[in-house]
């Protein structure tokens, strides 16, 4: 987020905060566009910042406030009536409704939301407490088989309204999709089935493993939490909602379902929808280079050969610069193997790998 309220003045202080602020990103290895879009702000507005930062904030308000304008009682009157016990429970909108079944207008709910906004009092009015959505725990992976992820999408049969379902669960180091099956209904059964295939083909040992995955019920079901204490793997769970919080899943159904085989109608039966997955499946896990782990197939990183490909693309790239250096401004391409992969990091942390990025680059 940016240090002020998009709309709001800035003061001349501020502004050369935000100037020394990128500054300091810059030298860091960011770039200026990055650095302005962790602020909040646009290029054109830190150029003319940087032009002129002495310069206050020339936009002109209204010289007199509006006619029909809230008086200061009747501002004070929304906020009693909002913290009263008969309406501090209630949003704005069911205020005014309320208000107006006992014969009282007294503002309208857009009123009533900038009001109450400004005096800070837009969350829980009441002794309730909102429920707390904590942000899964920062995961990280440095090897294959120690952190996966999974999920379940719609695959369309022939029959509106009925599809089969893909289970699939993807290595979050190494992008390999380790494990997957397409059944005819969604269940804790199916899913730890599954998972204790996937475990015995993949060899994992007790209590090396973390699986991540959203709170939908084959998720949670107690057939499926029995089965990861018996195999001694750990659990991490999304947010309620928040897809993004379970960002390497969605992305391997977004990669599926963009295919350009994949078909515009449905699957004329199961059959055929495992057909095509398990050519998908093939081909994203032997010939795909995957952009987040620098073009390399899933395959190779999970074998851990990605490192040998790395250090020869580098090589090529250095004897293209030996060969012609006036074309090389700077460093080849960063053929570096990424040695860790973050699976819900903090906004620091992305700010900060995001900052690394740019400067590698």
């Amino acid at each position: 987020m940016g240090i002020w309220q998009r709309g709001e003045r800035v003061e001349v202080e501020d502004r050369k905060k935000c100037i020394e602020l990128i500054q300091e990103a810059v030298q860091a290895g960011a770039t200026r566009s990055a650095s302005c879009e962790v602020l909040q702000l646009s290029m054109r507005t830190l150029e003319r910042w940087e032009a002129n930062p002495d310069a206050g904030d020339r936009r002109v308000g209204p010289l007199l406030p509006p006619s029909h304008s809230l008086t200061e009682n009747e501002k004070k009157m929304i906020i009693e009536i909002s913290n009263s016990p008969a309406y501090q429970d209630l949003c704005p909108w069911k205020i005014v409704a309320k208000l107006a079944d006992s014969g009282q207008y007294l503002a309208s709910e857009s009123s009533f939301y900038r009001v109450l906004k400004k005096a800070d009092l837009l969350k829980h009015r009441s002794k309730s407490k909102p429920r707390e959505q904590r942000r899964p725990k920062d995961l990280i992976a440095r090897q294959p088989n120690c952190i996966w992820s999974w999920d379940i999408t719609y695959l369309k049969s022939p029959v509106t309204g009925i599809y089969y379902y893909l289970y699939l669960i993807v290595d979050v180091f190494s992008r390999y999709i380790v494990g997957w099956t397409i059944e005819e209904v969604e269940s804790a059964d199916h899913a730890a089935q599954l998972i204790s295939k996937t475990c015995i083909n993949q060899k994992i040992t007790p209590a090396s493993l973390t699986l991540h995955s959203d709170n939908g019920r084959p998720m949670k079901g107690a057939t499926m939490l029995a089965t990861l204490q018996k195999l001694q793997v750990a659990t991490s769970f999304s947010r309620p909602s928040v897809s993004d919080d379970n960002p390497f899943s969605e992305s391997l159904f977004k990669t599926l379902k963009y295919r350009p085989s994949y078909p515009d109608g449905a699957f004329a039966d199961i059959k055929e929808a495992t057909e095509w997955v398990t050519r998908f499946v093939h081909w994203y896990n032997t010939e795909h280079l995957h952009s987040g782990i620098r073009f390399v197939t899933p395959l190779s990183r999970h074998l851990g050969e990605d490192l040998n490909i790395l250090n020869n693309r580098h090589v090529v790239y250095e004897k293209a610069k030996q060969a012609n250096p006036t074309r090389w401004s700077r460093q080849t391409r960063n053929w570096s193997k990424i040695e860790e992969v973050r699976l819900n990091p903090g906004k620091d942390k992305k700010i900060e790998t995001e900052m690394l990025r740019n400067h590698a680059a």
